[in-house]
């Protein structure tokens, strides 16, 4: 058995102390063709499986909650818990689709058994079907989740006939090094803790500080509503080339035009300093890609949705991921998870709960970029056509949002609180608008100035947000 870490164990205290929210994450793939019958789905599990052992394990807590939790095989494992068939009503459009998404995502995932299950949905209009993934995050950060999706998939032509076997999973310490680490402790953690408290000061305070009010921070309900915006990388990866930015400076940058908007619909001054944004950091090794684990960290940056015009926009924007980057915060917050997994278990369960429980003001939404496989997938020989990722919202943030990179495609997948997110669809129509007008700017500053037109029409300047 292996011991969740204190962020693991952090995300279980977090749903337990909330009965707003349910932690787990997911993808939906959009698959042609018809669906695959039940006994051939399971073969495909079953490949999973072999890949991943955490998929027959559950968590077992210690009596009274004295130490870590740990990992443990469920001696009841049975692959039927963890499969479902569902149908879709009508004629299985795309809104039907996004409102069971947005209703598995207020579902939680059964305690006695592994924390993971599948959702077979037929009956998609075009003659196609899907498959939601989800799992719990306490098993799974990013890019582990979509890790765990990919196991699902059929093997590329490369793989066929070859084992690919799982990296190594996380094993205890040795007595030796444990008592090593025990007499190092009075010298390294005092130096140590120094640094990155004063690294992580600009993180606590941003977290912690109330921001102005908006009515995208505030008490969640049990609903959820579900959203995709689609934009096509190739394009995106053109706006970063033409601008020397990268595709994760693009995408933030379309949030904060579409936030901008949101705000502005619902009346609200989109002012400076108005909207902090939590970005998770993966600090995942390309050794252990292929654990089922969390190895994430998190900057906190303040969306520059003040600034009307998008190239001006997109710049504040990688200024200040950059700036973050710099200070070395997300290392930070990094080593203070692994000095946490040194400590007591009940004091650190103890101030996962206190956080969950603090009514924090500072934090309005929460955009993590995931890169998702490049190559085209099938499943049972059927083409996946689309891939949307699926995140959770918690503590007072009413909107989260996904990004995730598929072959050719960029798409957010964009999670609100069902009573608060009633136009929900305004962010992902806005980051679909924000990519075109970032696109249109691109191409007009590579084109060469000879061959510029004098004077545009106004059909054809693009829109400020």
């Amino acid at each position: 058995m292996t011991e969740l870490s204190p962020l693991d164990t952090g995300f279980m205290e977090m749903e337990d102390t909330d009965r707003h929210v349910s932690l787990g994450i997911g993808a939906v793939a959009i698959v042609d063709g018809p669906p695959p019958t039940r006994e051939e789905f399971r073969a495909g599990l079953d490949r999973g499986l072999r890949s991943h052992p955490r998929l027959r394990q559950r968590v077992r807590r210690s009596l009274f909650d004295l130490a870590a939790p740990e990992w443990e095989d469920d001696p009841n494992f049975d692959l039927a818990h963890h499969i479902r068939w569902a149908g879709l009503p009508g004629t299985g459009d795309e809104a039907a689709l996004r409102e069971l998404v947005a209703t598995e995502l207020t579902e939680r995932l059964d305690r006695d058994h592994p924390l993971w299950e599948v959702i077979v949905v037929e009956h998609l209009a075009a003659g196609r079907w899907a498959m939601i993934v989800k799992a719990h995050h306490a098993m799974v950060d990013g890019i582990s989740g979509i890790t765990l999706f990919e196991s699902f998939c059929d093997p590329a032509a490369t793989e066929q006939g070859a084992s690919r076997e799982p990296a190594a999973d996380r094993s205890g310490p040795s007595m030796l090094e444990m008592a090593t680490k025990a007499m190092q402790l009075p010298y390294t953690v005092p130096r140590f803790a120094v640094h990155a408290v004063r690294t992580l000061m600009p993180v606590v305070l941003s977290a912690v500080a109330p921001a102005a009010e908006t009515t995208l921070n505030g008490p969640i309900g049990r609903q959820r509503r579900y959203a995709v915006a689609r934009t096509a990388l190739p394009e995106v990866r053109e706006i970063g080339a033409a601008f020397g930015v990268t595709v994760n400076d693009v995408a933030v940058a379309a949030l904060a035009a579409a936030y901008r908007r949101l705000l502005v619909s619902r009346d609200e001054d989109p002012g400076p300093g108005l909207l902090r944004i939590v970005v998770p950091v993966s600090m995942r090794a390309a050794d252990v890609k292929y654990v089922l684990d969390n190895r994430v960290s998190a900057m906190i940056t303040h969306l520059p949705i003040e600034i009307g015009d998008p190239v001006e926009r997109l710049e504040a924007v990688h200024r200040r991921i950059a700036r973050h980057r710099s200070r070395g915060e997300a290392e930070a917050e990094k080593s203070m998870l692994s000095l946490a997994g040194r400590l007591p278990f009940g004091l650190v369960a103890l101030v996962f709960r206190a956080v969950s429980r603090f009514p924090q003001r500072g934090v309005g939404a929460l955009a993590t970029n995931v890169p998702g496989p490049r190559r085209p997938l099938t499943l049972h020989g059927r083409d996946v056509v689309e891939i949307w990722p699926c995140v959770p919202i918690a503590l007072r943030v009413r909107t989260t949002v996904a990004i995730l990179s598929y072959a050719d495609r960029l798409v957010f997948g964009i999670t609100g609180d069902y009573d608060t997110t009633p136009d929900i669809d305004v962010i992902a129509a806005g980051v679909e608008a924000e990519i075109g007008v970032l696109l249109a700017r691109a191409r007009d500053r590579e084109m060469p100035r000879r061959s510029r037109p004098r004077r545009r029409s106004a059909a054809l300047r693009p829109v400020e947000t």
